[in-house]
């Protein structure tokens, strides 16, 4: 692929593909371009394949192109309406929010709790990255220089049920406050997986292993919510307080939860 040869011949370019977000640090002046490798031309990363396991879901697809694919998790098309308005959609890509690594990264949680893993690729040759082994540190991720994001796989396990909740200022077309992303898988009524992450609550979007403990091996109990303030660290700041986002992230796992326990 040409842009894996350009990527090599220049690493320290900034690669620009849907440009939603890296156009509003140009003009905040937080960003000056002296490089650039655009990559929205490359149309083999934009395609949305269903394979038997699971999905394989382009760099380059967009949040309209998600939004509108029937096949693929709900909970994920219900994030992608997330995603600014129809412009926006229309325009950003699954790769930029991922690569972006923003704490309040709209879908980063989720990928945290479909197990996504990540395809990685440079002249030297292509590898996979869990999601959660991808965001290293604040605004950070484990690409290498020379390396692109080239797609995203998800398994397709039907048993595995899936949410995602976004808590902002305004129902759309605002900066998360707290976004959710969980899965969980019952036999018998017993929890044999859990999977919950959450986003703008640390530097990097995180797991909730110590929640997801007190779900594993019983029936769903909503009271493992309030382990959640043992996985997060959020802060005050423009948006909001440590205190409110503390406070919303254990309701709205709780009331996830409470649902499901009356389902199973």
């Amino acid at each position: 692929m040409e842009a894996l040869a350009l990527r090599a011949e220049h690493p320290e370019a900034t690669v620009l593909a849907g440009g939603t977000d890296i156009m509003v640090f140009v003009e905040g002046g937080a960003l000056e371009l002296k490089e650039v490798l655009n990559i929205w031309p490359c149309d083999e990363l934009r395609t949305i394949e269903i394979t038997e396991g699971g999905a394989r879901i382009g760099a380059l697809a967009t949040w309209a192109d998600v939004r509108h694919h029937e096949q693929l998790p709900d909970s994920l098309r219900e994030c992608a309406q997330t995603v600014g308005a129809d412009q926006i959609q229309n325009r950003g890509t699954v790769g930029g929010n991922i690569v972006n690594a923003s704490p309040a990264g709209d879908s980063l949680p989720l990928w945290l709790a479909l197990d996504a893993s990540f395809e990685l690729g440079s002249v030297r040759g292509r590898r996979m990255v869990r999601a959660e082994d991808f965001w290293v540190e604040y605004r950070s991720t484990a690409l290498e220089k020379d390396e692109l994001l080239l797609a995203v796989h998800i398994d397709g396990d039907p048993d595995m049920q899936t949410v995602y909740r976004k808590v902002g200022t305004r129902m759309a077309q605002a900066i998360s406050k707290v976004v959710f992303g969980g899965a969980i898988k019952t036999d018998n009524g017993i929890v044999t997986q859990a999977r919950l992450a959450l986003g703008s609550v640390a530097p990097i979007p995180v797991r909730l292993k110590h929640v997801e403990e007190a779900l594993l091996g019983k029936p769903i109990d909503p009271s493992a919510a309030d382990k959640v303030n043992e996985d997060i660290a959020p802060i005050d700041d423009i948006r909001s307080t440590e205190q409110y986002r503390r406070s919303v992230a254990r309701r709205i796992i709780r009331s996830w939860l409470e649902r499901k326990a009356r389902e199973s």
